[in-house]
């Protein structure tokens, strides 16, 4: 069972959590979460954030415990940029791109399997021959 959490348009340039999201890529959900906790970057706060969403997906709307999560797949995308403009000397401008990110991470888990109910046998139904035998015509009382 796949479980998806999304965060956009995280004002943090994707180059940068990438090199956070290369830390935990591929580990379990309570190993990434204590790796992110110890992290000294604002990267890891916010993968840890949607990290936690993913967890909560994923014990809530599916029933899957933490201790089962395994990070499937960890996406880091371009989000949209913010273009700010700095003024220098003689009449020229740079432009200053302020990048945002957006943040996939897919966990995967086993369902808890549900016991099965025991089927009943159905009942046979009779047949037109073995109606004629008990002599009971089709459509009369008796």
């Amino acid at each position: 069972m796949e479980v998806i959490a999304q965060t956009k348009f995280v004002r943090q340039t994707p180059r940068k959590l990438r090199l956070v999201a290369a830390e935990i890529r591929g580990l379990s959900a309570l190993e990434a979460e204590i790796i992110l906790k110890s992290l000294n970057k604002k990267g890891a706060r916010l993968l840890l954030k949607t990290l936690r969403q993913g967890i909560a997906n994923a014990e809530n709307n599916f029933s899957l415990s933490k201790e089962d999560l395994k990070i499937k797949r960890l996406e880091i995308g371009e989000g949209s940029r913010i273009k700010r403009y700095r003024f220098v000397a003689k009449g020229r401008v740079y432009q200053i791109l302020k990048r945002m990110a957006h943040i996939k991470i897919v966990l995967e888990g086993e369902e808890k399997k549900k016991k099965e109910l025991v089927k009943k046998p159905k009942k046979e139904r009779m047949s037109a021959p073995d109606k004629a035998a008990t002599g009971k015509k089709h459509g009369t009382k008796s």
